[in-house]
């Protein structure tokens, strides 16, 4: 009743539903989706790239590629333009996205609080394999569901990682952004950020364990 209801309060001969739709599966989301694919090697060059406020840049860039994620949700849902290639693509964007940041992190230690020795590096290393293995193993998990037949929704815990993930990611740039222009006021910065990132990894563990726990019938099958 409620998808009728969408679909009569849809325009779909308006310009803004006609721009949104565009041709066939490559709509507007879609495109934001692909957009954000994009976006995730520019991050990398200018996180490289050694100018002044080059962090800042990407950071910027990080930012923009994480709106995308927010606009092309609302507006599949709003014109009701979810398609396959959207399912597929955007789970897969949003993770990229974020563990390619936290590589390259690795690969600057000070985004870790190198002054503390090597063994924040260790940890850091330690966490992000903890978020890729959680990454790697939910979406076979859920691979191994959706060919019985069933759907494993986002938990509660998984959207709380997801949150606590990007604001380290970001506290993270403005930290060793702010450290080319004042070192004391970047380190407290980049500080937040470890603490942001830790809680991230608890998280993502909790987040883990709560998919497998919850829908363990699944394995018995």
């Amino acid at each position: 009743m409620s998808d009728n209801l969408n679909e009569k309060q849809i325009d779909k001969e308006s310009r803004a539903y006609k721009f949104a739709a565009g041709n066939g599966v490559m709509n507007l989301p879609n495109k934001l989706t692909i957009s954000r694919v994009v976006m995730i090697p520019v991050f990398i060059l200018f996180f490289y790239l050694e100018f002044t406020g080059h962090y800042f840049v990407a950071l910027g860039i990080f930012a923009i590629a994480s709106l995308t994620d927010l606009f092309d949700g609302k507006i599949a849902r709003k014109y009701n333009l979810i398609t396959n290639l959207g399912k597929f693509l955007d789970p897969i964007a949003d993770k990229v996205l974020v563990l390619s940041a936290l590589v390259v992190f690795l690969t600057r230690p000070l985004c870790f609080g190198d002054w503390l020795g090597d063994w924040t590096l260790i940890a850091a290393g330690c966490g992000v394999a903890v978020i890729l293995a959680r990454e790697i193993i939910v979406s076979g998990f859920r691979m191994v569901a959706a060919s019985s037949g069933l759907v494993i929704a986002a938990d509660i815990f998984g959207k709380y990682k997801t949150t606590a993930q990007d604001i380290a990611v970001v506290v993270a740039l403005i930290g060793v952004g702010v450290h080319e222009f004042h070192v004391f006021a970047g380190e407290i910065i980049i500080y937040i950020g470890m603490a942001f990132f830790a809680l991230a990894v608890l998280l993502t563990v909790i987040s883990g364990v709560n998919y497998l726990v919850k829908n363990r019938e699944v394995l018995k099958k």
